[in-house]
Formats: structure tokens, C-alpha cells, sequence
């Protein structure tokens, strides 16, 4: 079992930044990719950004791309996703997640979920 926790959301102007984390134990970190994806009420919960288990690799969905980074410290056994430019769009609650397998960018590959971390743009 993998348990995630992930921490740092909370309210930010457009145009702000905010970094998230999400922290992991049960397992050896380095062994999982990592994803971070966000879900609005009513809408279905969409892929963000993963990472590879080494960090050498990373993945971004379109409407994030140049704006968000996600980076691990596999020696802290934690995954963070920084946030700039944030719009009202971002509004959700975010969720790390973990992957035996290769990063991916569908939510069926990742094995172990995070309980979320609401992040609000305001205008």
C-alpha cells in the first residue's frame, strides 16, 4: 500500500502561483510514477501532469503546459505541482496519484490516490 497526502492548496488571485505537494509513504517512492489530476463537481477527474519514477521524464495536458511543473524529491518521498499564472479555470480540488506502472496520463493506470487538495483562483 501507498498512502498519499497531499497539502498546500487554499485560495489565490488569477495571475498568482501556488505550489501544492503531496507526500508518500508505505512504499519505495522511486519505484512509482507519480500524477497529479484535478476534478470540478460534475465533471469527470482530468490528468494534469505525471512525472517519471526517476523525475527525468515529465507529461502536461494542453491547458497547463508552460504554466505548471511538477518535480519529486525522491529523498523526501514527495511530489509537488507549482502553479503559476493560475486562472479561474484551475478552481478544483487536486489529487496526487501513484502508478506502478510507466507515467501515464490515464486516471486506470494509477494504483493509489491521494484524498485531494482544493485550490481557488479568485478574481
Amino acid at each position: 500500500q501507498v498512502q498519499l497526502v497531499e497539502s498546500g492548496g487554499g485560495l489565490v488571485q488569477a495571475g498568482g502561483s501556488l505550489r501544492i505537494s503531496c507526500a508518500a509513504s508505505g512504499r519505495t517512492f522511486s519505484n512509482y510514477a507519480m500524477g497529479w489530476f484535478r476534478q470540478t463537481p460534475g465533471k469527470e477527474r482530468e490528468f494534469v501532469a505525471a512525472i517519471s519514477r526517476s523525475g527525468s521524464s515529465t507529461f502536461y495536458a494542453s491547458f497547463v503546459k508552460g504554466r505548471f511543473t511538477i518535480s519529486r524529491v525522491n529523498a523526501m518521498n514527495t511530489v509537488y505541482l507549482q502553479m503559476n499564472a493560475l486562472k479561474l479555470d484551475d478552481t478544483a480540488v487536486y489529487y496526487c496519484a501513484a502508478s506502478g506502472l510507466n507515467a501515464a496520463t490515464a486516471k486506470a493506470r494509477y494504483d493509489y490516490w491521494g484524498q485531494g487538495t482544493q485550490v481557488t483562483v479568485s478574481s
